[in-house]
């Protein structure tokens, strides 16, 4: 019988853990607390007048998770705010329209652009309501909400894109302040049960926030932030135990009704309950600190960072010299007219021909003085300009592809160093695996030499990179350019780099070198720990996705890599191969579709078997060198 029972146990650890990485689960868990925090964050108000919180938030997001606020923050202004729920759905559609147009980058690096877009439209509409509906909102609380929606942008935009211990401060009295006024229960106000949490959990400076935010809301007449910071203090106290620090709150509040002799039980209940919830959380009641070598390498590694950026700001703002293109004239026609005979009694003087006449055809010189004697001269020399201003034109592009190329890596850079020292500070347990990679890959070449080059390796933390190289054309030049870019891609994706960072960085080293369209990438990210895949194109042939013997077409024909730093970008694909289906990469000699359903395609049978079957059903065998790819995972536990 308890083998039997252990049986179970086992089953039901396995299930969980099943769970616990299932991305759908994952996506409905985020999806939930996206529509909560919309629905909450609409609850927030001062001296019964609505705050724009929210708003702040959906500024700071974007794509489907700014939806979901949205959806949630309608709800919730038309429960809580009854005629006034039409200024807060202003905002949310105009907040949704801010976070679904405004580019993730641009508001990672303009923190105050979020805040002004925030609080101008918090301020565009009080003006539209107060035009058409006569809304009478006093002037102080009008200016409120203004502070507020661009307050709580930065702060939002702050917390979300990186670490920072203020932002996270901020965040806590913002959230307090919008679960103030929702009581499900009586004697059990939300607030409160966030304060009572605080109290024991974060450090001081969230402390006295969120007792703040309980004071403006006016829920009570007992000052609140007295309270907390008092319950704060209590923590303090030496050798003190686990049990009085998660009744302090409770306690302490007795104590001020008390001192203050005012009498209002209404909050008890919430702090007492949030302290006792809070011995569920792990402990965390200072302010993190850095220590030891860690501590230093963040701080190197971050001061790196921002001296990256501060070149690339540098190198964005230099501002090139204008071309002065009245000297071409005037070179023109002192060239044209140093020898003219007639150059004593010429009336003419070429020199004023306008710089304008440098961008036009010039023709048979109709556009030329007409008093000039020596036109044909003159019409040589000013052609000759022409294609020096071209020259001059084309080397300046050229500047501005190298200056762009060095802009991007600063930025990959420093990006990346960023990353490198917020992880430092993160002490998590590393992911599990849950997945193994099964692949396989077969070719065939026109010439001795392959062009074509398949890599398949390991990257960091549960990262698995599978990667397929085309040189152009065939022989050993084709061969030598994919291995260059092949070796150098997978040096950076060992490295850690970012997948795109790394795609990029090719991508300038072709155009630099004048090698566009030398090598097609076709790049898939494999994620051991959640059975996830990412598909990078650039100038690949599409792939194919294998499920339940039928294949489906992902990416589409694109220009290859190196023909400009800063227009070319890769196609980005997501996938599913957690239920066993099966990714195949293929080079351009290597078919399409066509050759997929000639053979049978069995999910049980062995990818270098697929492989094989799928390379000899091409019909054009010897045409192109042709490689096939056959990638799929296989569940640890199973």
């Amino acid at each position: 019988m308890m083998v039997t029972i252990g049986i179970y146990m086992r089953r039901w650890q396995r299930k969980l853990r099943r769970w616990a990485v299932e991305p759908r689960v994952h996506a409905v868990l985020q999806g939930a607390v996206l529509l909560l925090a919309g629905f909450c964050g609409s609850a927030a108000g001062l001296g019964n007048h609505p705050q724009p919180v929210i708003l702040g938030l959906l500024c700071a997001k974007t794509g489907v998770p700014a939806v979901l606020i949205a959806v949630g923050s309608y709800a919730g202004y038309g429960l809580f705010w009854g005629t006034q729920a039409v200024q807060g759905w202003l905002w949310t559609t105009l907040g949704l329209a801010t976070a679904l147009l405004l580019r993730p980058r641009l508001r990672e690096k303009t923190v105050l652009l979020v805040a002004a877009v925030a609080g101008v439209i918090v301020a565009a509409g009080g003006l539209a309501l107060q035009y058409y509906q006569g809304n009478s909102l006093p002037i102080p609380a009008y200016l409120l909400q203004i502070a507020m929606a661009a307050g709580s942008g930065a702060v939002f935009c702050v917390a979300t894109t990186r670490r920072e211990p203020v932002a996270d401060w901020l965040v806590y009295g913002l959230g307090v302040l919008c679960l103030a006024q929702i009581m499900p229960l009586p004697y059990v106000g939300l607030g409160f049960l966030a304060a009572g949490m605080i109290g024991v959990y974060a450090p001081f400076p969230a402390v006295a926030l969120a007792g703040l935010a309980l004071d403006l809301a006016q829920i009570t007449p007992v000052p609140i932030t007295a309270v907390l910071c008092l319950a704060y203090f209590v923590r303090l106290i030496p050798g003190i135990s686990p049990v009085f620090r998660h009744l302090a709150p409770g306690a302490v509040y007795m104590l001020v009704m008390w001192v203050c002799g005012v009498w209002d039980l209404m909050p008890l209940p919430g702090l007492a309950v949030g302290a006792v919830a809070a011995a569920m959380l792990p402990r965390q009641t200072t302010i993190p600190q850095r220590r030891g070598e860690t501590g230093a390498a963040q701080v190197q590694l971050e001061l790196a960072a921002a001296v990256l950026q501060q070149m690339e700001q540098l190198l964005s703002d230099t501002e090139e010299a204008p071309i002065d293109e009245q000297a071409l004239i005037v070179r023109a026609a002192d060239r044209a007219c140093g020898n003219c005979t007639c150059r004593r009694s010429c009336r003419e003087d070429p020199r004023q021909i306008s710089p304008a006449l440098l961008h036009r055809p010039l023709g048979n010189g109709s556009d030329l003085p007409v008093g000039c004697r020596k036109q044909g001269r003159l019409l040589s020399e000013m052609r000759r300009s022409q294609e020096q201003l071209r020259a001059i034109r084309a080397d300046r592009d050229r500047q501005r592809e190298y200056r762009a190329a060095v802009e991007q890596q600063y930025r990959f850079l420093g990006d990346y160093l960023q990353e490198v020292s917020d992880s430092l500070a993160q002490r998590r347990e590393p992911a599990k695996p849950w997945y193994r990679p099964e692949i396989a890959a077969s070719a065939s070449g026109k010439n001795q030499t392959n062009g074509d080059r398949c890599l398949w390796f390991a990257g960091v933390g549960c990262r698995y990179y599978v990667l397929l190289c085309d040189g152009m054309g065939t022989g050993a030049d084709a061969a030598r350019d994919a291995r260059k870019a092949a070796d150098m891609l997978r040096r950076l994706l060992t490295a850690g780099y970012p997948a795109s960072y790394a795609l990029r960085s090719i991508n300038s080293l072709c155009a630099l070198q004048g090698q566009a369209g030398a090598v097609t990438l076709d790049l898939a990210e494999l994620r051991l720990d959640t059975g996830k895949a990412t598909l990078y194109k650039w100038g690949a042939a599409p792939s194919y996705v294998i499920a339940h013997g039928e294949p489906i077409k992902i990416g589409t024909a694109t220009p290859p890599p190196g023909l400009s730093v800063t227009d070319g970008r890769e196609i980005v694909e997501r996938l599913s191969l957690r239920r066993g289906e099966t990714l195949v990469l293929l080079s351009d000699g290597a078919g399409g579709e066509e050759s997929l359903h000639r053979v049978w395609l069995d999910a049980d049978e062995p990818a270098g078997s697929l492989a094989d079957k799928i390379l000899r059903s091409n019909r054009l065998p010897g045409a192109d060198d042709a490689t096939v790819a056959v990638v799929r995972l296989h569940h640890t536990a199973s």
